[in-house]
């Protein structure tokens, strides 16, 4: 053998030496977080196959989630297991990325850990959703491309009734020990029902993909799927809302709780606390957020009486919000008026965002009507995001029904925050990004995603909107609204507020329609400490950027600080605080952001 073929397979032999012995050391602290965080993932899939669809994994599409006892304690054990592993890596080791990574993931532990504890899963629905109208979106969340996909489309729709008993075994359980909503929240309810009780399958939502296939399934099969889907609604998806129907007005209304607050529930008091920190993701106390939404509502109510004297009114504070609710010229005259005014509101935007962003999402979306049989008791308007992998863009919901509760003044606020720069933008550009683990892309921490949409409202000054002062009035007024919701949030599920209390708090300090006063007041009541993530998100974020401008000077660029509040994804807001101060220093040090 030569001296160079000696060199060289001695050069090869000692390289594979050295990454078997690299393949036998053990992992890095790193590597076994990473792997926590992968095998608690694929778990998370197979555990909630319409999160898994939500995501772009189609390996449970067949299948809608199964929540027996059975389920829910393997499941809280999974947490414990995966949360004492979690404890066992050594945190100090951990780059500062993952050190973020690692407090997260313990975070959403821990609260799945709570649910379970204090018993939440024993209310899977709200005011005005729930996991029923969740299901009532498969025709737009699902893929639907091929003829497996019709499959599993049909198998899900089949599979429901399976799960309203699920569900209605559960909320059984929180009827037995008071974990209830309110019976008051629960009038009207069953519109999002009856909405799905047809006689004639052809007029179900559940339908249209039956009636139109892609080309991409063959049209041999069409009427075979036609008429299996048909079969799918009539025996699985109208009876399994009738049934949630009949026990919700037969059993589950009748045997609701009279009582209010959070604090009424089981070990209502830790678990309202329990909700703020998870809403909030900040260690306060409920007397702290309800004098925080005081001090709030005196500033906000002294910039509106500005803009009263500023169109000239002649009248008190609540004489100007009749005028505001009741004059017809702030309001659309039909459904595809209003749907067109916050379509052009929503494209002004768009121009704007090269200016306020340097990092802009592919993902485009779109305006729609809130579905009908949501529509009565839903919100004015709300961002719904598509499946990842699906060809749905993400949608800008707009509330047409009972258009005279429905002002053209707060349409501005509205669109910023549902669609761009707010909800849209965010989520979206979230799920983009390459460089976060996948429990940190899909998340949604509301603190920071609804402040970030209020922060958004703000923004809208600075994009040359609000210029008619009455629209200026509209955009205090949703401010004003997540103020009240400190004091509101707080009032009833602290403090023993009663409900006509919260409704009138709401109406004397906001423009907001009689009929919203009331919707949102149920939703406040049935979803505790939801409400306080909006305004306590938005000061962190106006604090951070406060302080970004003093530090920086003429080196403050918005687009700049933009991303550094976005491109992490969702994150708690002490992370988000930690993240603006690196951005400060490195650009103080001007080493890349």
């Amino acid at each position: 053998m030569s001296d160079y073929r000696l060199v060289f397979w001695s050069i090869s032999a000692l390289w594979i030496l050295a990454q078997t012995a690299a393949a036998n050391d053990p992992p890095t602290e790193s590597e076994r977080l990473h792997q926590l965080f992968d095998r608690e993932w694929q778990f998370r899939l197979a555990e909630d196959p319409l999160f898994a669809t939500s995501v772009g994994v189609h390996d449970y599409d067949h299948l809608l989630p199964s929540d027996t006892p059975a389920d829910l304690e393997r499941r809280d054990q999974s947490w414990h297991g995966y949360l004492k592993e979690l404890g066992a890596i050594d945190r100090s080791k951990l780059s500062a990325e993952d050190q973020i990574n690692y407090e997260i993931f313990k975070e959403q532990l821990e609260n799945q850990i709570a649910g379970y504890r204090f018993g939440a899963y024993q209310i899977p629905l709200n005011a005005d959703s729930g996991f029923h109208s969740e299901v009532a979106r498969l025709a737009q969340d699902m893929r639907l491309e091929g003829v497996q996909d019709y499959e599993n489309y049909i198998s899900r729709m089949r599979a429901f009734p399976r799960y309203v008993a699920d569900e209605i075994a559960l909320m059984r359980q929180g009827l037995a020990r008071g974990m209830t909503l309110p019976k008051v929240v629960l009038q009207g309810i069953e519109v999002t029902m009856d909405t799905h009780i047809v006689g004639d399958p052809t007029k179900s939502v559940f339908y249209p993909p039956l009636e139109n296939f892609p080309t991409t399934v063959p049209a041999g099969q069409h009427l075979r799927l036609r008429e299996s889907g048909i079969a799918a609604i009539r025996e699985g998806v109208v009876p399994g809302y009738r049934a949630l129907r009949d026990f919700m007005v037969n059993e589950y209304i009748p045997g609701a709780r009279s009582s209010l607050g959070g604090s009424e529930l089981p070990d209502g008091r830790e678990y309202y606390a329990q909700r703020i920190r998870h809403f909030t993701t900040l260690d306060l106390s409920a007397e702290e957020i309800h004098q925080i939404g005081l001090k709030e509502v005196e500033r906000i109510q002294r910039e509106m009486l500005q803009v009263i004297e500023q169109v000239g009114f002649k009248g008190s504070f609540r004489e100007f919000l009749e005028f505001l609710r009741t004059d017809p010229r702030f309001y659309a005259k039909t459904p595809l008026e209003l749907l067109k005014d916050a379509a052009y509101i929503a494209k002004r935007m768009d121009g704007k965002l090269p200016a306020l962003f340097k990092t802009l999402p592919r993902l485009p979306y779109t305006v729609e009507p809130v579905p009908d049989h949501l529509a009565p008791k839903y919100t004015g308007g709300r961002y719904v995001g598509p499946s990842v992998g699906s060809t749905q863009p993400g949608i800008y919901w707009v509330n047409t029904y009972a258009l005279n509760t429905r002002p053209l003044y707060n349409l501005e606020a509205l669109t910023l925050h549902e669609a761009v720069p707010g909800h849209h933008l965010q989520t979206a550009l979230a799920r983009e990004s390459n460089n976060l683990p996948n429990f940190r892309r899909y998340s949604y921490l509301s603190a920071f995603g609804e402040g970030w949409g209020l922060y958004c409202e703000w923004l809208g000054l600075e994009a040359g909107f609000y210029t008619d002062p009455y629209s200026n009035f509209g955009r205090l007024t949703y401010e004003m609204w997540r103020a009240c919701r400190l004091v509101v949030d707080t009032g009833v599920h602290a403090k023993g507020w009663t409900r006509q209390q919260m409704m009138d708090f709401l109406a004397s300090h906001t423009a907001l329609s009689l009929h919203e006063v009331e919707t949102e007041t149920d939703r406040y009541i049935s979803w505790p400490a939801q409400a306080l993530a909006y305004k306590i998100g938005e000061l962190k974020i106006k604090e951070l950027r406060r302080r970004a401008e003093k530090a920086l000077g003429s080196r403050f660029e918005v687009r700049e600080f933009h991303d550094a509040v976005l491109l992490s994804g969702s994150v708690p807001l002490n992370v988000l605080e930690q993240q603006i101060d690196r951005f400060i220093q490195a650009k103080l040090a001007n080493r890349p952001t």
